[in-house]
């Protein structure tokens, strides 16, 4: 019902909040021709993106951007106009397969559905590498974007977009709306100041107090505005994440003064210039001050064990140019408990010698879920930690994937034997995927070309995926040569299910051991494109495991892995073990 209260909120970014979608006899001539021409199938990233380009979450941008757009926001953090404007939207294509430049494609996704219609206006090429030392301030394998950016290929495609149909969502539809809507709501509810708040995390009380924090001295209502597109590999999946939403929300903020919207948004995970991304976004949907903590939109640690950004660069980023923006940046540090008050403050504002509580999201992982223990009450509400306990079983019972990789004839098989066997015994049912196996039946037909392997690799990297996903246990022993190809295979599962066991074997032993007589065959040329002799292995960076086969059998290196799963909470140690080792620290003791 409409309120007599509706108030006018902060005008869209650019001016006007745009629509990109169809109808009526437009719309139905284009469907008739999707059939008629060239289609292309776009990935999960470019359908969030094009449904934000489709009711108006990117206004001012009508299109995924051309070459002058993309330079300019590479390179100075604006449209080629001058707009503010921080992460660059592309349509990235690895083949252009027919696609030229004035030639109309039809868009589908995954399951082929016609999502909308484009005319190839221009067509451009990008360096994965540049854009991310740009876009994301680095080119570190670590970073989860810069990862899935290699997989994109080089070409782009721009042109006008005529949305048919909307991305459908069957998950908590109540709570998709478009920045129309949602402004149409905020407007309503009879304030013009709206703070909004991003988060891809379950919300705890830290949170909670935040955020209410935030809209009392803004004197604004409060939209809590989750991401449920792509996120960072591992994150808590959305749904789970959603049902929180929803559960605080109901019984724990003010009605009148809070408003629960989800956004399909593909987040790029670049801290800082995220920051200035989210807050335009925001306006779009009626914001006018947005909450910034302590590193924004951060992936966490580089490959040197360093955190990508400064914990405080985003919000100094969105306060230099929030004005510009139209959308002023809250900036909040990290909230810790008070035990003695029974309540929550910024670390910055404690006074020294305080008893104060806090449990980090690593914590919160390895110390409570993977334990199956309940999250304590000063910590999250009791809603939250049995939603969370209900969706994340304990460590033990979990997936996992332990991928070796190694140069053919490294010894990958035989290890994977006697792990799986110990497994077993260890009470996990196990599924191997072998290289040699799964290229005899799920991959039959493909032959030895670069591309084929890399295609045999995701195929074994996708199954594995699902298993691990239905908490199974996958042995995946296959030579990947490909540093790239296997980034993409962890990109797959959660990052800490991903163990990647690098079999580290000289050649010389390989050939030593190479039965079938294949390291011969390729050194005379009769075999072609054979890892290790005329084509490239590259060995891992830093993989969780690497084993030596030269001087330790394996047995021994099965072993090896089993002491790792139980370091890391996937297996438990057998009663009789533990109770040796506590018997053995009571005699050290005595």
């Amino acid at each position: 019902m409409e309120s007599m209260n509706k108030v006018e909120l902060n005008t869209p970014y650019g001016g006007k909040l745009l629509d990109l979608r169809v109808e009526g006899s437009e719309r139905e001539d284009l469907v008739r021709r999707a059939g008629e021409g060239i289609t292309l199938q776009l990935s999960p990233r470019s359908i969030c993106d094009l449904e934000l380009l489709a009711f108006g979450g990117f206004s001012p941008l009508d299109r995924f951007m051309g070459k002058a757009d993309y330079d300019s926001v590479l390179n100075n953090m604006r449209l080629a106009n001058g707009l503010i404007w921080s992460i660059p939207i592309t349509l990235p294509v690895a083949k252009l397969d027919g696609i030229h430049e004035g030639q109309e494609v039809a868009l589908r996704n995954a399951n082929n559905n016609l999502i909308a219609w484009m005319r190839v206006d221009e067509i451009f090429e990008a360096d994965p590498h540049e854009e991310a030392t740009k876009g994301l301030g680095c080119s570190d394998e670590e970073h989860p974007t810069y990862r899935e950016m290699l997989s994109w290929g080089k070409f782009r495609l721009s042109g006008p977009l005529k949305v048919l149909e909307m991305p459908q969502h069957f998950d908590f539809p109540e709570l998709r709306r478009t920045p129309a809507e949602v402004r149409e709501l905020l407007s309503q509810m009879g304030n013009s100041d709206v703070v909004a708040f991003q988060t891809r995390n379950p919300m705890h009380r830290a949170h909670e107090e935040l955020t209410k924090r935030a809209a009392q001295e803004s004197g604004a209502n409060l939209l809590l505005n989750p991401v449920v597109g792509m996120t960072k590999p591992g994150d808590v999946d959305h749904y789970t994440r959603v049902r929180i939403y929803k559960a605080l929300v109901e019984n724990y903020y003010d009605p009148n003064k809070t408003l629960l919207s989800l956004l399909p948004l593909a987040m790029r995970m670049a801290g800082p210039r995220e920051a200035i991304w989210h807050a335009i976004i925001r306006r779009n949907f009626g914001c006018n001050h947005f909450i910034v903590g302590r590193d924004h939109a951060g992936p966490g640690k580089n490959s040197k064990g360093k955190p990508f950004y400064d914990p405080a660069a985003a919000r100094e980023l969105l306060k230099k140019h929030g004005d510009e923006i139209g959308v002023k940046c809250l900036p909040y540090e990290e909230m810790v408990y008070l035990a003695e008050e029974d309540r929550y403050e910024q670390v910055t504002e404690v006074q020294p010698n305080r008893k104060v509580f806090s449990i980090s999201g690593t914590q919160v992982r390895d110390n409570y879920l993977t334990k199956g223990r309940l999250l304590p009450s000063w910590f999250t509400r009791k809603e939250t930690a049995e939603i969370l306990s209900s969706a994340y079983p304990a460590r033990n019972k979990q997936g996992f994937c332990i991928w070796f990789t190694g140069l053919p004839s490294a010894g990958k098989s035989t290890i994977a034997d006697v792990l799986t066997v110990m497994l077993m015994e260890h009470g996990r049912s196990v599924t191997v995927l072998d290289g040699d196996v799964v290229r005899t039946h799920l991959s039959k037909g493909l032959g030895f070309s670069a591309e084929d392997r890399d295609t045999n690799i995701l195929r074994i990297g996708f199954v594995a995926s699902e298993i691990v996903r239905h908490h199974g246990a996958v042995i995946c022993a296959a030579v990947s040569p490909y540093r790239e190809t296997r980034n993409r295979v962890r990109a797959m599962m959660r990052n800490d299910a991903f163990i990647e066991t690098f079999v580290d074997t000289p050649v010389a032993l390989c050939e030593q051991r190479d039965v079938k007589g294949f390291y011969g065959k390729a050194r005379a040329g009769v075999i072609k494109g054979f890892t290790g002799v005329d084509d490239p292995y590259e060995a891992p960076v830093n993989p969780e495991i690497t084993l030596l086969t030269g001087t330790t059998t394996p047995q021994n290196n099965a072993e090896i892995i089993m002491e790792y799963l139980i370091g890391q909470g996937f297996l438990l140690r057998d009663t009789a073990e533990v109770a040796k080792e506590e018997g053995a620290e009571l005699l050290a003791a005595v």
